[in-house]
C-alpha cells in the first residue's frame, strides 16, 4: 500500500519539518522522504505529544 504524506500544520512554511502518514502510523523528515521512516503506535506518541514529552 503506498502512503500519502502530510506536512505537520506547525511547520508553517519551514522546510525542517516532519511528515505524518496515512493511513497513521508513520513519521518521516520532510526535507529527507527517502531517509529513514519511524513506525509509532498512534495513541501513545498522540498522548506523549500532549503530554508535553517532546517538549518544544
Amino acid at each position: 500500500m503506498s502512503q500519502r504524506w502530510q506536512k505537520s500544520s506547525y511547520s508553517g512554511q519551514e522546510t525542517h519539518c516532519v511528515e505524518l502518514s496515512s493511513p497513521p502510523g508513520l513519521i518521516r523528515d520532510s526535507k529527507d522522504p527517502d531517509g529513514p521512516v519511524l513506525e509509532v503506535d498512534v495513541a501513545t506518541f498522540l498522548r506523549a505529544v500532549r503530554t508535553g514529552r517532546f517538549g518544544r
